[in-house]
C-alpha cells in the first residue's frame, strides 16, 4: 500500500501522472490521501478514472489525532512524496515511524525538504532526481517488499541516532549557535563604539 498524507494542494498533474503510472504498474496496490473535501475526493477519482486507474484505488484516510496517524503510518509500505512541494512535517512523521519515503528533489526549497531528512536519517537511495527516476524506483520497491522491510528496519535501528531525530544534540548546538551570534554581536558593537 503506498500513501500520502501530504495536502492536497501539493498534488500537482506531474506528480498524480506518476501516481497513476505506478498504481498501474503494480495492479494490487491502493494510494491512501490525507483527508480533504469531498470536491477534492471527487476530482482526484475523475483523473484517476481518466489515466485508467479504477478510483477506488484511492482511499482517503479520515483525520484521526496525532497518536492514531503515526500508528496508521505503519500500516504502509511506501510513502510517495509530493513533487515540486516536499512533505515536511509529515515526512518527518513517515522517518519517525520507520516508513520508508520516497522523494523527488528538485532546485527550490520547497522540493528539497524531504531530501535533506532523508539524508538526515542515512538513506539517500531514496532521493530521485527526477520523476521518471521517482517512478521507477516506486515500482521496484513495492516489487521487492524484502527491500521496503530493510529500509524499515534501518529506519527504526538508526532513528535513535540520527540528528533528525537526537533532540538534545539539535538543543545543543542550537544553543552554540545563538551564543556564537550573540558573542559575533558583541564584538562588533564594541568595534563599532570604539
Amino acid at each position: 500500500m503506498f500513501c500520502c498524507f501530504n495536502n492536497a494542494y501539493k498534488i500537482l498533474p506531474p506528480v498524480f501522472d506518476a501516481w497513476m503510472r505506478i498504481l498501474a504498474a503494480v495492479p494490487e496496490s491502493v494510494l491512501w490521501l490525507s483527508p480533504s473535501s469531498e470536491a477534492t475526493y471527487a476530482n482526484l477519482r475523475r483523473e484517476a478514472r481518466l489515466r485508467g486507474v479504477a478510483p477506488e484505488r484511492l482511499v482517503f484516510a479520515p483525520r484521526v489525532g496525532l497518536g492514531a496517524h503515526l500508528a496508521r503510518l505503519r500500516l504502509a509500505d511506501l510513502f510517495l512524496d509530493t513533487w515540486p512541494y516536499n512533505a515536511g512535517t509529515t515526512a518527518n512523521d513517515a522517518l519517525l515511524v520507520g516508513l520508508p519515503l520516497l522523494t523527488c528533489t528538485g532546485e527550490t526549497l520547497a522540493s528539497r525538504v524531504a531530501g535533506s531528512q532523508l539524508r538526515a536519517t542515512g538513506v539517500p537511495e531514496l532521493i530521485a532526481g527526477d520523476l521518471a527516476a521517482y517512478e521507477r524506483r516506486a515500482i521496484e520497491l513495492a516489487r521487492a517488499p524484502a527491500e521496503l522491510d530493510r529500509l524499515r528496519r534501518w529506519l527504526e535501528r538508526e532513528r535513535p541516532s540520527s540528528i533528525l531525530f537526537d533532540i538534545e544534540r539539535y538543543t545543543r548546538r542550537f544553543e552554540e549557535a545563538l551564543a556564537a551570534a550573540w558573542a559575533d554581536y558583541e564584538r562588533t558593537s564594541a568595534t563599532a563604539t570604539s
